[in-house]
């Protein structure tokens, strides 16, 4: 696949993430956010299973490396109570741009010491003007954080970092939507017992069937098959540093749609940001099979 189509698939899957704050902002009080990520992973990952059913998908799996597909797992399994735990704690703005503005580094991190890939001054310079555009965004006028959910989101980035460089190994193996099915099926049963821990009864509404088919169908199903499809031709550092317009999309709904302030200051974080992706997203003819290390 053509790197720069690759690039604007992840932007749109990222766009796609962006509104999971939003969503569970909107969702009922009686809601727990932990319940709602455990809800989430089991509509995305059935509807990501019956898909690959219905298309007739080769889910002949015995070539996929087991270890990969249980770290992934885990990852998606961690990273759905921690995020939206997070954005219950310090806002869908903060909880967003923390969770996703530490991911980029760490996945360079582990792009290296998994892939051996050294990072480019591109990414770099990238990933420093994007999470210095985080950091703009997150200035806001008497705003206090919470430290418990900070750490959260954190642990939510890592997560994030986690899966997506070990993706790669999946979607090297199996077709993006079967190993993505996997992933979130499996990550799906690690959250079983939650089902059982926290009040499910906001599902029997109409807003819990739109919240949870929403997140579901749309910010799972598709946006990871998105996300996993371009893996294949895209670092698991660039394709992170690429998902910042995820907080960019829930700042941008926060501010539109639930009211939440805006400040010059943001702006320019938001500005930022966008730079930073256009920059990372553009790929000359002439340097598309090029990379410049340091």
């Amino acid at each position: 696949m053509n790197t720069s189509l690759s690039k604007i698939l992840i932007l749109c899957a990222a766009v796609l993430w962006g509104t999971t704050g939003t969503a569970q902002a909107l969702a009922s009080a009686e809601a727990h956010s932990v319940a709602i990520g455990a809800v989430r992973l089991a509509v995305g990952g059935l509807s990501l299973l019956a898909a690959c059913l219905i298309q007739k998908k080769n889910m002949d799996v015995r070539r996929l490396p087991i270890l990969p597909l249980t770290v992934a797992a885990a990852s998606m399994a961690a990273y759905q109570p921690l995020f939206f735990s997070a954005v219950i704690k310090t806002g869908v703005a903060v909880g967003t741009m923390v969770a996703i503005g530490s991911a980029p580094l760490l996945s360079g991190v582990l792009d290296y010491i998994v892939y051996s890939k050294k990072p480019t001054k591109k990414w770099l310079l990238a990933t420093f003007t994007g999470i210095l555009g985080c950091c703009c965004l997150l200035l806001k006028k008497d705003s206090q954080i919470d430290v418990i959910g900070l750490g959260m989101a954190i642990g939510a980035g890592a997560s994030f970092a986690c899966y997506t460089t070990v993706n790669k190994s999946i979607v090297g193996h199996v077709d993006p939507q079967v190993g993505a099915s996997l992933v979130f099926t499996t990550a799906a049963v690690l959250l079983i017992p939650c089902w059982f821990m926290y009040d499910m009864s906001w599902l029997v509404s109409l807003n819990g069937i739109g919240i949870a088919l929403h997140l579901g169908i749309l910010t799972t199903a598709l946006a990871y098959v998105l996300f996993s499809t371009a893996l294949k031709s895209v670092h698991a550092s660039t394709a992170v540093t690429l998902s910042l317009a995820e907080p960019v999309t829930a700042f941008l709904l926060g501010v539109f749609l639930l009211g939440e302030s805006l400040t010059l200051v943001n702006i320019c974080g938001a500005a930022l940001v966008f730079v930073s992706l256009a920059f990372l997203t553009y790929s000359p003819k002439s340097s598309l099979n090029q990379e410049v290390h340091i």
